[in-house]
């Protein structure tokens, strides 16, 4: 059994608004997608959905899942975020988890809820493309597999693998 998730971090924004090369980056993206999608997923956000959509007209393919929104993909924790990241200087996890280890660790368990259910709306094979934000994509990967993940630039990801053998993590060009 295989199931994928391509996890990525919304583009270049203004606000809760892509920026006219936000725009344009997520189309680009989505040109180079690898396509088949079960569905698409965004954290909520104006900026994430937008994103998704602006990746999915890049793409050119219908999606029978169509777009829908995942709530667990989003922090409801984000001022902390932003503390710990001023605190720790840096926003790559093991700096967070430095800076404000109970944050990263609570948020870490609550934001994989948010992965395992989209995991548990695709089939065996099946795969969707989720639209997020950055640190919380690489908290909640740690969370769901335990692996440390660099930070995603904009428009940036991951593919997580649920697989018989657990949850693994590849690279996405």
């Amino acid at each position: 059994m295989t199931k994928q998730i391509e996890l990525r971090r919304h583009t270049d924004n203004d606000g809760d608004v892509l920026t006219p090369a936000g725009v344009a980056a997520a189309i680009e993206v989505g040109a180079r997608l690898a396509g088949g999608y079960r569905l698409i997923a965004s954290s909520g956000a104006q900026r994430a959905t937008q994103t998704a959509g602006c990746m999915l007209a890049g793409l050119g393919e219908q999606v029978p899942g169509g777009v829908v929104i995942v709530a667990g993909l989003r922090s409801s924790r984000e001022e902390e975020w932003r503390a710990a990241y001023r605190k720790a200087g840096q926003g790559d996890l093991d700096s967070l988890r430095q800076a404000d280890r109970e944050l990263v660790d609570e948020d870490s368990a609550a934001l994989a809820e948010g992965l395992r259910w989209l995991m548990s709306q695709l089939e065996d094979g099946e795969h969707a493309l989720a639209v997020g934000h950055s640190p919380t994509n690489e908290a909640a990967v740690f969370g769901l597999s335990g692996i440390v993940i660099p930070p995603m630039g904009k428009g940036q990801g991951v593919i997580v693998v649920k697989s018989d053998d657990g949850y693994s993590v590849e690279a996405v060009e």
